[in-house]
């Protein structure tokens, strides 16, 4: 059985086929990491939310929309800009701020 890295061409490694464009993949990290965050801040059975983390993942996910933004259609921008908006209500509502 041959790898894929085997059967790419060089430079390629790990891509068969055309490589995809950098910003609906950097739109699915963003949005991974908006949900990633309000799990953070959500209160389960046992466990207290994880403002430190949460923290960490809007300010990731705003760096990367930050990074690429320009590159969006303005629709994929607007929606992005609401869901990181809320995102960030949500921390200072949970946090107190």
């Amino acid at each position: 059985m041959t790898s894929q890295a085997e059967t790419a061409p060089e430079g390629q490694a790990g891509f068969v086929g055309q490589i995809p464009p950098v910003e609906p993949l950097i739109a699915e990290v963003i949005s991974t990491l908006s949900l990633a965050a309000h799990a953070y801040l959500t209160e389960a059975e046992g466990r207290n939310p994880d403002h430190a983390s949460a923290e960490v993942a809007i300010d990731i996910a705003s760096a990367a929309f930050e990074r690429v933004k320009e590159r969006l259609r303005s629709e994929e921008r607007l929606a992005i800009t609401q869901m990181l908006t809320e995102t960030r209500m949500t921390f200072v509502r949970k946090r107190g701020i």
